[in-house]
């Protein structure tokens, strides 16, 4: 637990270092083309802030049930034989999310971060010469290998220290005299042997659960902040109008693949409830921070831009590697599905009707 920690506070830092590290580059945009910038903010039609702003009221409670649905539907149903996590069910359900996650990703996050970080607000150099975003994202992901690798390292180094341990005999006998007593002894070796093997197994499993839980939720929670800013900043009620129905469809679903990894990561029940409140309410207290600063706040200021398009770019690489590595690629080439030639179908149907849905919502959001 002490490790999957670690890794959490080390992300966490390592993402905002990263932000504060580009928006230094920002006072070098006060030359880009005020012109053109403006003329990316859209249809004049749509700026109407007196109804951008009672769509955003809606949006708040719309998207928190939402969100509160989607991460608590696998804890709350675990008691349910049909839909705890060894059944089929569970399985498909953690597939179609991760199809979602995955969408978000590739569909959503990361062409924002694109659009951000060349946009007609900054410079042409560096911004427009170098594909930060990409770059951005692909060391985020690596990032994210690299302290899941480690924390795993080291707790197979912490538990080595428990192995070549000599049990003594009783008695203090040194010997044992015939022969079924050795055969008795080697067979009851090999059980206790398999048995601590089986264990080290579960407790391995159970620890990189907690840190893919852990690494899966602040992916979504800077990803999920930065999209209720900018919708509570804006006064676009085109933008706004789609964005709710897009959020209500993505926190539900993102909620659920989070969810599923919360309750394999088996946190104490205080733990669990603070991941589920801290997704439910990161989108709507964007909003709500978003519709605060809306006087001050402008999304076209090189500072805005940079800061949202880093942090949107981590979040793409924190997103597509957890959903193809430790959400796809665990789900499909662990055993349940290896054995089950029809749940391995219907897993990859439910991978393409995630991604699909989430892709086609890319149309509006």
């Amino acid at each position: 637990m002490a490790s999957s920690k670690a890794c959490y506070k080390l992300i966490t830092i390592t993402v905002l270092l990263l932000s504060f590290t580009f928006t230094s580059l920002a006072g070098n945009a006060e030359n880009a083309d005020v012109s053109e910038c403006k003329a990316e903010s859209g249809d004049p039609l749509c700026h109407n802030n007196k109804e951008a702003q009672k769509l955003k009221i809606i949006a708040i409670p719309s998207i928190l049930v939402a969100s509160m649905i989607g991460v608590s539907l696998p804890l709350l149903t675990r008691s349910i034989p049909a839909l705890g996590p060894d059944r089929d069910m569970f399985v498909l359900v953690k597939c179609l999310a991760s199809g979602v996650i995955l969408a978000t990703g590739f569909m959503h996050v990361l062409p924002d971060s694109y659009d951000d970080l060349t946009s007609k607000c900054l410079p042409e150099e560096p911004w427009r010469k170098f594909p930060f975003t990409t770059f951005i994202a692909m060391v985020s992901a690596l990032l994210v290998i690299m302290i899941d690798s480690f924390a795993m390292s080291a707790y197979a180094r912490r538990d080595s220290k428990r192995e070549g341990e000599v049990v003594p005999l009783e008695n203090g006998s040194n010997s044992v005299d015939t022969q079924d007593e050795i055969q008795t002894l080697e067979n009851g070796s090999n059980y206790v042997e398999k048995q601590e093997k089986v264990n080290d197994n579960k407790t391995s499993q159970l620890l990189r659960n907690k840190v893919i839980a852990q690494i899966l939720e602040l992916g979504i929670v800077v990803h999920s902040v930065v999209i209720g800013l900018a919708m509570g900043a804006s006064d676009n009620q085109c933008t706004i109008r789609s964005l709710i129905a897009a959020l209500c469809f993505h926190q539900l679903f993102e909620g659920m693949g989070l969810g599923g990894s919360i309750l394999q990561a088996q946190f104490k029940s205080k733990t669990n409830w603070m991941m589920v409140f801290f997704f439910s309410v990161t989108t709507p207290f964007g909003i709500v921070l978003g519709m605060a600063i809306q006087k001050i706040y402008d999304e076209t200021s090189p500072t805005a831009l940079i800061v949202v398009g880093v942090l949107n770019a981590c979040s793409a690489g924190l997103l597509i590697y957890m959903a193809l590595v430790n959400l796809l690629a665990h789900e499909f080439f662990g055993p349940k599905i290896q054995g089950n030639m029809k749940l391995h179908i219907l897993g990859y149907v439910a991978v393409f009707i995630g991604a699909g849905a989430m892709t086609l919502m890319a149309k509006w959001a």
